[in-house]
């Protein structure tokens, strides 16, 4: 027997709005139960149980019963159960005191040995004297302490335990607080748990795309053909071991359905839960989710970034709530969304962002534009993958055009299966693109050769640039010219590129200059493209817009690889030199530039140049230090660090409306989600000089509101008199597309 059954049971866990109360020990067991439950996806049952057992047992004091009963103080009833479960449990209890401790706050460093009681860290909290309002004791008459000790699970694959076994109390802790905030839910606010969950099963959405793909004829032009033996060797590993894969597939070879399909068919073979597809760009996971919505339907697919919006009106948009709830949690069966979600949770250390992670267990996971993983952070993004597949029977599949070259990164023990049977061969159907090299003096004599093609594509690596560009092209007769950046807000980006695509759909002159957004999952097809020297991977997506349907000649589709000798904007920064060489170096070496041998060798010898700077906050050696110091990690893993302010651009009437709102001091959800979408990210050098020239009302102290604008060009979006400089030119260069990674 495990609890103690009590006669007169008085103490409270929780009472709701109505005055009805629900016992702390009926709270307990129910969190166990379901602790449990979720925990045992990862063999570590008995761990879940003891940990949602003990979890609250801070609340028997007479403290929190003074709270619940008379509004008294706050007082701390998570440190209670850690102290318990310490001596209980000596020699194995570290992961459990963790996941109980920071139960509410979140996961605490270790701290030292002679850490001061109560200094915030686990030793510190394990040494604070409960006593007099905080005597849990009591507890005793409705808890029994003969739960047996749990076994360690296993991590044998890595000489040090210390990462395998921080990993660990992540998932533990996911554990506990999600079975925590699901008891309490489903007491305190029923119409909530009333709307949670009740998806599709994995089967029921396996005949769903099956449906959808049965209505494909077979055979057809040439690159259906190919399509459909793409599709078809992904059906066909579907019934592999549960592992690491790779699927490589070229531009146009349908990898996004062939994709879905092995994930599902995998899925539902090895009994896994959920499909999670994590993808670089918010705008790359829109037109995905929305893929999937169409063949899966909307109720089972849940889109998780920062602009994806859920409130609903007054709480009545019921099926937004159930999306929402679910986006807590991830618990429907298709989840989307980014890098930035998916990999600062896993290195997280609150409870907001860990409650998802045990979902991620007995899952597939399929990672869209793999080549995106965030390079500083590489081995720590690759060592939580493999850890994830090795412990948590979780499938991954590295999705690109563009394989980075991972081998050498991932432990020897796991492989990485090529799904597809021959991807050269794959590459070479698919080719559509010649690649040509061009030095040029300047930007003049690069707008000639633009001013040559009706059609035309150029990409430039700052926005600055783009803007030079683009003043070298205005004022030709019949021709539409268009441009494109983050300096422009994401509602003026969506008209734009609606001009451009209407513009190339009728066959209209347009010349297009931009950054590399349109990299990002932007799907228009021009005869000529010409992309300034970068990294290989950026060449080849740029690549991907020329020629995209494959209606013209090869040798007709020219993307045009150039450089200046003599550019308006000085000198690159460091960090993007040291792609540029690279590519030059692979230019020189490699006839086909774009080929499967030519990308390997680029990522090799990126990857081998960055050396430590795969991992630039030592995030790897923070885990194998033995002193868990979750929170410090949790601060240092951020993947933008780019130190921007937001600017609100009044572009429109429905801008003006939310700009009246913020004034008000409205700040909901659902505004904010909406501001979002005329916002512009600045440095904060550049916020700083707007402000001492009066073009910014500054409406709190993290909302401004643009007031000069005769700044905000209706072509170019906000124009910002930068001053020269290599400091100046470093900040330029960072990823234009890093506000649409969250």
């Amino acid at each position: 027997m495990l609890y103690a059954e009590v006669e007169n049971m008085k103490y409270i866990a929780h009472r709701d709005e109505a005055g009805r109360e629900q016992l702390l020990i009926e709270h307990l067991r129910n969190t166990a139960a379901r602790c449990k439950y979720f925990a045992a996806v990862f063999q570590a049952g008995q761990w879940g149980e003891i940990a949602g057992l003990y979890h609250d047992i801070g609340k028997y004091s007479d403290g929190f019963i003074k709270r619940i009963n008379e509004n008294g103080s706050k007082v701390d009833h998570s440190t209670a159960g850690a102290i318990e479960v310490k001596n209980k449990y000596q020699g194995i209890s570290l992961p459990l005191t963790f996941c109980i401790a920071g139960h509410h706050g979140g996961l605490p460093n270790l701290g030292t040995q002679i850490a001061v009681a109560g200094d915030g860290t686990l030793n510190g909290r394990l040494k604070k004297k409960l006593q007099d309002d905080l005597d849990y004791r009591s507890y005793a008459s409705e808890v029994t302490m003969d739960l047996k000790p749990p076994e360690m699970p296993v991590r044998n694959v890595f000489k040090d335990q210390f990462y395998s076994g921080a990993f660990f109390i992540r998932m533990l802790f996911s554990c506990l607080v999600d079975a925590d905030f699901l008891d309490t839910e489903a007491f305190c606010a029923t119409d909530k748990a009333e709307n949670r969950g009740r998806f599709a099963d994995i089967p029921e959405l396996t005949n769903l795309l099956l449906q959808y793909l049965a209505g494909f004829k077979s055979g057809g032009s040439p690159i259906n053909s190919k399509r459909q033996q793409i599709l078809q060797e992904c059906k066909q590993q579907a019934e592999s071991t549960p592992g690491l894969f790779s699927l490589t597939v070229p531009t146009g070879g349908g990898k996004t359905l062939s994709s879905l399909a092995f994930a599902l068919l995998h899925a539902k073979k090895y009994g896994q839960k959920r499909v999670i597809y994590v993808i670089p760009y918010t705008s790359i996971i829109e037109q995905t989710a929305d893929i999937f919505r169409n063949i899966l339907g909307k109720d089972n697919v849940i889109e998780h970034h920062m602009n994806v919006n859920y409130d609903g009106s007054n709480d009545e948009d019921i099926i937004k709530q159930k999306y929402k709830l679910a986006a807590e949690n991830w618990d429907a069966p298709v989840i989307v969304t980014t890098n930035v979600q998916f990999f600062e949770s896993l290195y997280g250390n609150k409870t907001s962002k860990c409650r998802k992670l045990h979902n991620i267990a007995n899952s597939v996971v399929v990672f869209d534009e793999a080549q995106m993983l965030p390079n500083d952070y590489l081995l720590p993004c690759v060592r939580a993958i493999a850890e994830l597949v090795q412990y948590y029977k979780v499938t991954a599949v590295l999705c690109t055009a563009t394989q980075p070259s991972l081998n050498k990164i991932f432990p020897r023990q796991l492989a990485i299966n090529e799904i597809c049977s021959d991807p050269q061969d794959l590459y070479d159907f698919f080719k559509r693109v010649e690649f040509k090299e061009l030095i040029l003096p300047d930007e003049v004599t690069l707008a000639a050769k633009l001013n040559q093609h009706d059609q035309v594509l150029c990409i430039t690596n700052s926005k600055k640039e783009a803007q030079i560009i683009f003043d070298q092209l205005e004022g030709e007769a019949g021709i539409s010219v268009f441009h494109l950046s983050t300096f422009m807000c994401p509602v003026h980006r969506r008209e734009v590129l609606k001009k451009i695509r209407g513009c190339l759909f009728k066959g209209k002159p347009c010349k297009v200059v931009t950054t590399s957004l349109i990299e990002a999952g932007v799907d228009v097809d021009f005869p000529v493209v010409y992309r300034e020297l970068a990294g290989l991977d950026s060449i080849i997506q740029a690549a991907g817009r020329c020629n995209r349907e494959g209606k013209n000649k090869l040798e007709n589709s020219k993307v045009f690889i150039y450089s200046l000798t003599e550019p308006a904007y000085g000198k690159l920064p460091t960090f993007v030199r040291q792609q540029v060489e690279i590519t030059q170096a692979i230019l020189k070496d490699h006839k086909d530039v774009a080929s499967v041998a030519a990308i390997k060798d680029y990522f090799d010898r990126l990857h081998f140049f960055k050396g430590y700077n795969l991992d630039v906050e030592a995030i790897l050696d923070k885990s194998n230090s033995g002193q868990f110091p979750f929170r410090e990690i949790a601060e240092k893993f951020v993947l933008i660090k780019e130190d921007t302010r937001t600017v609100f651009v009044p572009f429109d009437a429905s801008s003006e409306k939310i700009a009246a709102l913020l004034r008000n001091g409205i700040r909901t959800r659902e505004l904010l989600r909406q501001m979002a979408q005329y916002a512009v990210q600045v440095y904060e050098y550049q916020y700083q000089k707007m402000l001492a020239l009066g073009q910014l009302e500054c409406v709190d102290n993290n909302i401004c509101i643009l007031l000069d604008r005769e700044i905000y060009d209706s072509d170019k979006g906000l124009i910002l008199n930068m001053e020269e400089g290599q400091s100046i030119f470093c900040l330029l260069y960072t990823s234009d597309a890093a506000d649409d990674r969250i």
